[in-house]
């Protein structure tokens, strides 16, 4: 796995660290996202993923300018902003959830002791845009939830389970993998758990707060889940914090969730756990998978794909198609990631669009987010493009796309595969 070495970076498919902590609180009950930053940061956001959803997007910010910056301490600017936001629009969320930009990072606001003069409960988590992206700033702010809200114990709820989702899985995917582990008898959270707030479900009062379907009282009583699970690398350091606060947690880490052998794979661990077999609907599943693989492999197989994205999504879509015998030209992710190394393709490295334009015109099958359109046009490349990942400006219905486990994998191949056929 290579990071190219260049001055700048053109056609860029990385995302910012705040995008990723602000989509993370919107997974929590009430909750109030608040970017601290400019007006620009935050109604950039906003438009993201109001067009990536389709959805009204609870997103708030403290509105710093050039001139707050320099004047004013970064706390004072947050106090006056909750107060304002609040008196506005008459509510009171259950909690605030307060993410930095690369302007307060760099000016080196204070932005712990603003809890200290805030009557509601106050998370706030360092995400500077100018490191990381949008996958390592979901991470984060999981991982400040925990260690700034969970109370320790030393106990233990045998049927309690814990998953902390990456970035990428997407809120009907959330809601199946839940689903999935309460059919083995598990009582099942996730952190965050956007299943109920951008799943794309008509409802009163829509857009004003985060309506994710953990509590803050939820967060605060993780401390005795039996079992934690990660999805994704990025997901870990979430589950080392957890685990400090009970180290009885037992905690078993995935990949991704994606494809046969995944899937395999947690199914024997909720198995083992326990003492179970699966009910007949995941049976049917993996067998309609089993299926779906030996249908498409003649189509898919010996294709060639080029992956973009980050590095938890390219690490999923790979093990997927590596199944069915297709060729993996190139991977490039958005940032650095221990996962790259264990994917299996020509070409890994940390780059942008115009690192992947060399490889477009050897590919049959390009999966990016929507910029991955304009890249083919400008090239003139015959590949296909199967749109993944952040954003999705060009389809409908994201919210409701599952790629995850049996089924979403199976639905994923005759996905791609049907649009091979139409050659």
């Amino acid at each position: 796995m290579n990071t190219l070495k260049k001055p700048l970076q053109i056609n860029p498919i990385k995302h910012s660290q705040p995008m990723g902590a602000a989509l993370a609180f919107m997974g929590i009950k009430n909750s109030l996202p608040l970017m601290h930053g400019s007006k620009g940061c935050a109604s950039f956001t906003k438009v993201f993923f109001t067009s990536h959803y389709n959805e009204p997007i609870a997103m708030y910010n403290t509105s710093v300018s050039d001139i707050t910056a320099v004047l004013e301490g970064g706390y004072e600017t947050i106090i006056k902003s909750v107060e304002n936001i609040i008196k506005k629009n008459n509510f009171e969320p259950e909690i605030i959830g307060l993410h930095t930009t690369g302007l307060t990072e760099t000016k080196g606001d204070d932005i712990k002791s603003a809890k200290d003069f805030i009557n509601i409960p106050y998370c706030y988590v360092h995400t500077p845009d100018f490191e990381g992206g949008m996958e390592s700033g979901w991470a984060l702010t999981v991982k400040a939830l925990i260690e700034q809200f969970t109370n320790p114990s030393n106990k233990i709820n045998n049927t309690k389970l814990l998953l902390l989702p990456n970035v990428n899985i997407q809120p009907i995917e959330i809601e199946k993998i839940k689903n999935f582990c309460e059919s083995f008898g598990f009582e099942t959270y996730a952190l965050p758990d956007i299943s109920t707030s951008l799943d794309g479900c008509l409802s009163e009062g829509q857009g004003k707060l985060g309506n994710g379907a953990i509590s803050l009282e939820d967060i605060k009583n993780l401390g005795d889940s039996a079992y934690v699970v990660t999805i994704g690398e990025s997901m870990k350091i979430a589950a080392e914090t957890l685990l400090e606060k009970n180290p009885k947690i037992i905690h078993k880490h995935f990949n991704s969730l994606m494809g046969l052998n995944e899937t395999d794979n947690f199914v024997t661990f909720l198995m083992g756990l326990q003492q179970i077999n699966p009910i007949s609907s995941i049976k049917r599943w993996r067998g309609r998978l089993q299926d779906a693989m030996l249908d498409t492999h003649f189509v898919i197989g010996n294709k060639t794909f080029v992956i973009i994205g980050e590095p938890d999504m390219c690490a999923g879509i790979c093990e997927l198609f590596g199944s069915v015998g297709a060729k993996i030209k190139a991977v490039i992710a958005t940032t650095t990631s221990e996962i790259l190394k264990n994917i299996d393709a020509e070409n890994i490295f940390v780059g942008d669009f115009e690192d992947a334009t060399k490889f477009l015109t050897e590919c049959d099958v390009l999966i990016a987010n929507s910029h991955g359109e304009r890249i083919l046009h400008s090239i003139e490349s015959k590949a296909h493009l199967i749109v993944r990942g952040f954003p999705n400006y060009e389809e409908f219905g994201n919210q409701l796309k599952n790629d995850q486990l049996y089924e979403g994998g199976a639905y994923f191949l005759f996905e791609v595969a049907n649009l091979l056929n139409k050659e």
